[in-house]
């Protein structure tokens, strides 16, 4: 009987070690991926508004110290011009005079430098302190978790809008919780000589972006001619993005003056 000899075929071992080290080679860049979106995540959910809240905090006790040590000597109402001009919208918020300066705040003698902070505004209902700055950039006064004070618009307590725009979410989301504002709730605006208390009068759930009668001297949507005012008066109003997380739209809180007590 002839012996017969195992014939042993040699498969491609090259081929799979190469296709093991591309496997494994995509494996790491899917996680190396994975954890620098997370970091982004992290860094955008969490650090920054980590940063951004206590800087504002740091603002706020700077401005009250300023404030307190300033108090009794010749103040100004930080934004106001002289005669009641620059810095309000024009019509009722650019009329000068009288109006909200004439209970209880005394004239200024500039209007607040831009990015700076020069007022603060505090919301009870939904536990908001935080400061005001003049102008509404995002490197020098959003995203520091500072409140922002439409440049054209009124200043607080005068006759127009003091318009106001914030973060919904990430540094510092200030006005994250505006949705939750309801008729009557306060909205309180320190300033070096008065406090200016306004309520809570309305609401507009959705608007564009570009919608910018809602923060006209009298407020009303352009797109939306139902929502808003018709006569002049004191108003605020509080604008930031909606839905959360996205800037596709505006929700929109505004008030009416209804105190002003000197400091």
């Amino acid at each position: 009987m002839r012996e017969r000899i195992p014939v042993v075929v040699q498969r491609n071992s090259r081929g799979r070690r190469v296709a093991a080290r591309g496997l494994w080679t995509g494996a790491e860049l899917v996680v190396t991926l994975g954890v620098v979106l997370l970091l982004l995540v992290v860094h955008q959910l969490w650090w920054t508004n980590r940063q951004a809240r206590s800087g504002a905090v740091h603002q706020v006790r700077a401005l009250q110290r300023e404030w307190g040590e300033e108090r009794g000597g010749a103040g100004a109402v930080p934004g106001v011009d002289p005669g009641g001009g620059s810095g309000d919208s024009g019509g009722p918020g650019g009329s000068g005079g009288s109006g909200g300066a004439s209970d209880g705040g005394r004239a200024a003698h500039s209007a607040p430098r831009w990015d700076q902070a020069y007022a603060v505004i505090r919301v009870p209902r939904i536990g908001l302190v935080a400061p005001v700055a003049q102008g509404i950039s995002k490197s020098g006064v959003l995203d520091k978790g500072y409140v922002g004070h439409y440049p054209r618009a009124a200043q607080p307590g005068r006759p127009g809008n003091f318009a106001l725009a914030g973060h919904r979410n990430t540094h510092g989301e200030p006005f994250r919780y505006i949705n939750r504002l309801r008729r009557g709730d306060r909205i309180n605006i320190e300033t070096r000589d008065a406090v200016y208390s306004y309520t809570v009068d309305r609401t507009l759930a959705r608007t564009s972006p570009r919608d910018g009668g809602v923060i006209a001297a009298i407020p009303r949507s352009n797109m939306k001619p139902y929502a808003g005012y018709t006569a002049a008066g004191s108003y605020v109003t509080l604008t930031t993005c909606t839905p959360e997380f996205t800037s596709r739209y505006r929700l929109v809180v505004w008030g009416k003056l209804v105190d002003v007590r000197s400091r």
